[in-house]
């Protein structure tokens, strides 16, 4: 069973940054399909940022432009850099990583979840 760790997570003022990462605990495998979450208190799971096999990513409108999605050169961790944060990024974020013997060309969701980091934005 494929499990995996994000890191990253804290608290930071309005107007910083933070960088998550998203990681096998066990063996390192090919990300070809990744995708962020997050969950705000009180709210749906909203689909942050994906990156499918096709390669083309997409954010959602809340964080396009803030947000960036991306992998290390091994391919095996995923990223998701949070710039110029806002206390309505707040929230559990939680990374979606595909079955890399399966190729995704839509949002998912993916096959592998992470237990989720918390991000707190203070204003």
């Amino acid at each position: 069973q494929v499990q995996l760790v994000e890191s990253g997570g804290g608290l930071v003022q309005a107007g910083g940054s933070l960088r998550l990462s998203c990681a096998p605990s066990g063996t390192p495998f090919t990300m070809n399909a990744m995708a962020w979450y997050r969950q705000a208190p009180g709210k749906e799971r909203e689909l942050v940022a994906f990156w499918p096999n096709t390669g083309r990513t997409t954010y959602s409108d809340s964080v396009k432009g803030r947000f960036t999605i991306s992998r290390n050169s091994n391919k095996n961790t995923a990223y998701l850099d949070m710039d110029n944060l806002k206390p309505e990024d707040t929230g559990l974020y939680t990374c979606n990583i595909g079955n890399p013997a399966i190729y995704y060309s839509d949002s998912g969701p993916y096959d592998y979840w992470g237990q989720g980091t918390q991000v707190t934005v203070s204003s």
